[in-house]
């Protein structure tokens, strides 16, 4: 789930730095010291915006710098356990397949694609199903739903765990086809033209 969060913090100005716009300075400050981290209370923070900064600032003895307190918005990735995602297909490998959900790859790992024995091609890079012959590529859209969650403190990594074992869930061509089914109409056929 992306969420904006309202932050304060302090933002130090290096003497060295006194000439350039200060708000360039103070932004440039934020951007690299939030964004692209993982932290386990906001999760994957993706973009500082609407910065707003004292002019005035303060100085500390001993230190040349002025420290201005800052109110900005950050843009963050959260995911939660039991949330329903769609994203598209990165990756696959013989352990399963990666989906990239927001600003992370997740894991669907082989045992939850489907109901069914799969095999991998590792000549084309595609997860089929034994009986069922559907078939799982790099490009393809999938709807899957988090069954596990594990942000570290303070890094630029964490790990979730995706399953399609469910109704509904998995590659959004399937999910068109069963809906089809459960009408009792057969799927609209696409042509290229």
């Amino acid at each position: 789930m992306f969420r904006l969060v309202q932050c304060q913090d302090l933002i130090r100005i290096p003497p060295e730095r006194f000439g350039e716009p200060f708000k360039d300075i103070a932004y440039e400050r934020l951007k690299t010291r939030y964004e692209g981290i993982v932290t386990e209370d906001l999760g994957y923070i993706i973009l500082v915006t609407d910065m707003e900064v004292e002019s005035i600032g303060k100085i500390i003895p001993g230190d040349g710098a002025t420290y201005h307190r800052a109110t900005f918005t950050l843009l963050t990735f959260y995911p939660e356990i039991q949330e329903i995602v769609e994203g598209e297909l990165v990756e696959t490998e013989d352990f399963g397949a990666f989906v990239r959900i927001g600003p992370i790859d997740a894991l669907l790992h082989v045992s939850q694609i489907m109901d069914d024995f799969i095999s991998y091609d590792d000549r084309q890079a595609v997860l089929l199903g034994r009986e069922t012959r559907r078939r799982l590529t790099q490009g393809d859209l999938v709807r899957a739903r988090i069954t596990a969650v594990s942000l570290s403190k303070g890094g630029a990594s964490g790990k979730i765990g995706l399953t399609c074992r469910q109704p509904f869930l998995g590659k959004l061509d399937w999910i068109a086809e069963d809906v089809q089914k459960t009408k009792g109409t057969p799927p609209e056929s696409k042509e290229e033209g």
